[in-house]
């Protein structure tokens, strides 16, 4: 079976969405979580030297998995007509790079975030996954967060999306996932 890409029957623009469909977004993101953790298990052992990796939420199944995503991280040109509309949008001017991550590869790190979430709650079981709908103005409106930590919540697909971009920079390696799990671990042991 070849790896499935995730295909959120949402618009994504969280934003835009109303809070009836962000509410359905976040249940249906939960609802997704064991289904993706298992779809890339499967994808991972399909690398030869990983054939016996586990998705067993252990801090240590961290380092393998970042090795594995930074061979897995692809980018594409951007269209034209992408790099038109982000320019529309930014209030200041800023360089646009020509490159963005691939569909898999986004999906792959929605995949690895959600990963990395369920290790950090399987090690502190305190945390848990929320959803902000007060404040349009916050980073994480309406996407699914983990707080625990204090008055900082994690944003794991957020994160992992960043990392996938610093690995396309080549500027992050795979150690890198373990080093965000081990961050927010010691975050979560304060509180």
């Amino acid at each position: 079976m070849s790896y499935a890409a995730i295909q959120p029957p949402f618009t994504l623009q969280f934003r835009e969405m109303p809070k009836k469909e962000l509410k359905a977004y976040f249940d249906w993101f939960l609802s997704q979580i064991a289904q993706r953790i298992a779809g890339l298990e499967r994808e991972v052992r399909t690398t030869a030297s990983l054939a016996n990796w586990n998705a067993d939420k252990s801090p240590e199944s961290l380092s393998a998995l970042g090795g594995w995503f930074v061979r897995h991280v692809q980018t594409r040109q951007r269209t034209p007509e992408e790099i038109r509309e982000i320019t529309a949008v930014s209030s200041i001017p800023i360089s646009i790079p020509n490159q963005e991550l691939t569909n898999r590869t986004f999906s792959l790190a929605m995949d690895v975030g959600m990963y990395l979430a369920e290790t950090l709650r399987a090690q502190h079981p305190k945390l848990e996954w929320r959803q902000f709908l007060e404040d349009k103005k916050f980073v994480d409106y309406g996407q699914p967060v983990l707080v625990g930590f204090g008055a900082v919540p994690l944003n794991p697909v957020r994160i992992v999306i960043t990392l996938a971009y610093g690995i396309a920079d080549q500027k992050q390696g795979g150690e890198r996932l373990r080093e965000l799990y081990d961050y927010w671990s010691r975050q979560a042991a304060k509180f």
